[in-house]
């Protein structure tokens, strides 16, 4: 078995408003667990790994889970250096956190790689009882942008993988966008990284 350091890796990056829900999907998807509603901001960045194998190839995902409060936008805008990818959060129960996506769509174009793929998410499902953004809403918006979509409960678990996998199949589609990163630095070294139990995807 080659080493987790030998696989192709991935590097994925999660923006959004701060209190989106974006730490509670990752912590949820690379740990299984789920910290409740006291958890607190993301300071600068969060990093993860996770194995994730799919159609049979086994890639290393570097995840970057980073602050939505102005004051670190300046420090996340340089994690965008190499990114595959881009993971764009809201919460469906917070209509300002949706109505900011724009901003965060125009400044993912602006900092990415030509070619990076986006991905939005509406988070926390859960809350359904208290939605204020339709789904309908969500589809729209990632229609305007050309991405995919889906709502999440980190609570629940309910479609947690699904963006990871989604994006990640939507990325290993794409040789041009993987021979363009390699020319980049791709390792990304953050303090504070952890790794996760090996996933499958089909």
């Amino acid at each position: 078995m080659a080493s987790d350091e030998s696989l192709p890796t991935l590097k994925i990056l999660m923006i959004g408003p701060s209190g989106a829900g974006k730490s509670a999907l990752l912590i949820r998807y690379c740990d299984d667990q789920f910290d409740s509603e006291s958890s607190t901001a993301t300071i600068g960045v969060d990093f993860k790994v996770k194995k994730l194998s799919v159609h049979g190839k086994a890639y290393r995902l570097n995840l970057l889970d980073t602050a939505g409060q102005e004051r670190f936008r300046t420090l996340s805008n340089s994690y965008y250096r190499g990114a595959h990818g881009v993971i764009l959060v809201y919460d469906i129960s917070n209509r300002e956190s949706f109505l900011a996506m724009e901003r965060w769509f125009e400044e993912a174009e602006s900092n990415a790689m030509p070619g990076a793929v986006m991905y939005l998410v509406g988070s926390k499902m859960d809350k359904s009882s208290g939605r204020t953004v339709k789904t309908e809403e969500g589809i729209e918006l990632a229609e305007r942008h050309g991405c995919q979509f889906c709502e999440v409960s980190s609570k629940t678990r309910d479609n947690v993988r699904k963006p990871f996998v989604e994006i990640v199949d939507a990325i290993v589609k794409d040789p041009k966008l993987l021979n363009a990163s390699s020319r980049r630095s791709g390792t990304v070294s953050v303090a504070g990284g952890s790794s996760g139990d090996s996933g499958c995807a089909c």
